[in-house]
């Protein structure tokens, strides 16, 4: 076994565990050490780290965390939640609006900025309302996760599909095919969760406060953000629907959306300081592991010893939400789709691998990116600690349900 996959593993293990001995680890600290090991070990040589980095998730990340503290800072999130969720007379209702919300929301503004936005939103909605956080987190990861599927620019893979993938008239292509089992994923999600967490809800009507505004410009300048962060979503809608050939990555929508911050807030070198920097380290780490573990060329092996056709739906959708979790879902894509290219799989075959590669985000911690802000942010700010093993015991059945739906649909669908 190649260094690198025996230190991927050990990282997997560490994370299920987060304790050695007396020692709390925190999952940026276990993923960091694993990059350290990678490079110390010589699996991977600096300069080559240093490419690995993807400073366009990095910028992205940066600029959309700039964008999420300052709303929650402002005051002018919990306003926004306010404004959205006063019509929640019951829990049950709650979580209906969290998971519809969310799923629509990161369909259109990617599942990471739902992760960095919605987390703090969780954590306020279970203060007020006298319920364990947990249900909420949970309901926030698994909904940005099965609702990005539905949308080009859900998320960076369903980009990379659409764009290499040349799919036509993607957001129409994409919601023609993935729209309806992802409705239905997501009323499977509220029954689930609903029945998992039947402690969790009481049966008290809800009542809803405003919180006031706590910092007034910086209220003002994340209002402005955030319109330009929807105003640069919906121009990048409209460009792909009438086929504009012009660049419009969504690095340069999130770093837009910060400017007024970064520029105008007296309070910006503060604002700067207290971003999630941990969860940042976390990611340009796990960047360094995953293209070790890739150089060592033991998935591409792996992928190419399997006997079953890769071209059918089964296969995509398997491999997939398996591989994902070992060398990232972007990393998979970008091995994959070459192949059912090649091998002139069209649409549906592309559907499949878009819906594979994302819902293997709800199998565990480290399928999805998303995850990874939501936990740690929960974890830093309110100590509420969502293990390996909890994310697994949803996300196994969860995901097997996901899997299937898409698999009986992309089925029906392409047999028509």
């Amino acid at each position: 076994m190649h260094l690198s996959i025996a230190i991927l593993l050990l990282v997997f293990v560490l994370i299920a565990v987060r304790q050695i001995g007396g020692l709390r680890l925190q999952i940026w600290h276990i993923m960091t050490a694993g990059a350290l090991m990678v490079l110390v070990t010589g699996e991977i040589s600096p300069s080559d780290a240093a490419k690995a980095v993807d400073m366009d998730v990095m910028v992205f990340l940066f600029a959309m965390f700039v964008v999420g503290h300052a709303l929650e800072e402002s005051g002018y999130l919990s306003h926004l939640s306010y404004q959205y969720f006063k019509r929640a007379r019951t829990l049950n209702a709650l979580l209906m609006m969290v998971i519809g919300g969310s799923a629509l929301t990161s369909a259109l503004l990617m599942n990471d900025t739902l992760a960095v936005i919605g987390t703090p939103v969780m954590l306020l909605l279970a203060r007020k309302h006298l319920m364990p956080a947990k249900a909420l987190l949970i309901a926030l990861m698994f909904s940005v996760t099965i609702g990005s599927v539905m949308s080009p620019i859900g998320n960076p893979q369903n980009l990379l599909i659409a764009i290499d993938g040349n799919v036509q008239s993607p957001f129409v292509t994409f919601l023609a095919w993935l729209f309806i089992p992802t409705a239905v994923n997501l009323a499977f999600l509220y029954w689930f969760l609903k029945s998992r967490y039947r402690s969790d809800f009481h049966d008290a009507e809800l009542k809803h406060s405003q919180e006031p505004i706590r910092d007034h410009e910086m209220a003002v300048l994340s209002k402005l953000s955030l319109q330009f962060l929807v105003l640069l979503v919906f121009v990048k809608i409209v460009m792909g629907i009438l086929r504009i050939d012009a660049e419009l990555r969504l690095t340069h929508i999130a770093v837009a959306a910060s400017l007024p911050l970064l520029v105008g807030s007296s309070r910006r070198f503060l604002l700067v300081k207290n971003i999630d920097w941990a969860t940042l380290v976390f990611f340009a780490s796990m960047f360094v592991l995953m293209e070790s573990v890739w150089n060592s060329g033991f998935f591409q092996s792996l992928l190419s010893r399997i006997n079953t056709p890769l071209t059918s739906y089964h296969a995509i959708l398997g491999v997939s939400v398996l591989l994902s979790q070992f060398i990232s879902n972007v990393p998979l894509v970008a091995l994959y789709q070459p192949i059912l290219i090649t091998a002139g799989v069209l649409t549906p075959g592309l559907m499949a691998l878009a819906a594979g590669s994302t819902i293997a985000g709800n199998l565990t911690i480290l399928g999805a990116a998303s995850n990874v802000i939501v936990i740690q942010a929960a974890e830093r700010r309110e100590k509420v600690v969502i293990s390996f093993v909890e994310f697994v015991r949803i996300g196994l059945p969860v995901t097997l349900v996901n899997t299937v739906v898409y698999w009986l649909h992309l089925v029906v669908v392409g047999s028509a």
